[in-house]
């Protein structure tokens, strides 16, 4: 079993439990992503490295109940993967739906949605100028190209991700 699949393992019997691993770790990396100030903060332990305005997803207040709701999920998740060529230049994808989340979906008896990323704006210039002015994702966590190549050599496969309301 590589690393890889090690680590999403025992990262699934942790959501599982119901267990969040403390981020305030010295020396652990872990991102802050508070949806009110609209910023995306890098820490290493309680030492913020990093931090970026974001653009949200188009619906922003409250935390994201359905696919479709045009909004940034709120709580503690992590990052699955790392998309070297998404069509917004690279991405950082959140483990949105946790189990929790997929259950309150389950019990509306809707589709919780998924596919949650921290990406950068990709070739369109003016997007990239105007990104944190207004929030036009589908729910994801947006900031300049610049940026997400700054997080890409920072952020590894498992980080935690708290995003606040």
């Amino acid at each position: 079993m590589s690393l890889s699949a090690t680590f999403r393992t025992l990262l699934l019997a942790v959501l599982l439990a119901g267990v969040s691993p403390p981020v305030d770790a010295a020396g652990q990396t872990w991102i802050q992503i508070d949806k009110t100030a609209r910023t995306l903060t890098l820490f290493e332990g309680d030492v913020p490295l990093l931090e970026f305005p974001v653009a949200l997803g188009r619906n922003p207040i409250g935390p994201k109940r359905e696919q479709g709701d045009g909004k940034t999920p709120e709580g503690r998740y992590f990052i699955l993967s790392r998309l070297r060529n998404s069509r917004f230049h690279r991405a950082l994808q959140v483990s949105y739906p946790s189990l929790s989340d997929q259950m309150l979906a389950d019990a509306r008896g809707v589709p919780p949605g998924g596919r949650i990323m921290i990406h950068g704006v990709g070739p369109n210039e003016r997007a990239e100028q105007l990104h944190p002015l207004f929030d036009w994702t589908d729910g994801c966590i947006a900031v300049t190209d610049e940026q997400i190549e700054a997080l890409w050599a920072r952020v590894p496969v498992g980080t935690p991700v708290d995003i606040l309301p």
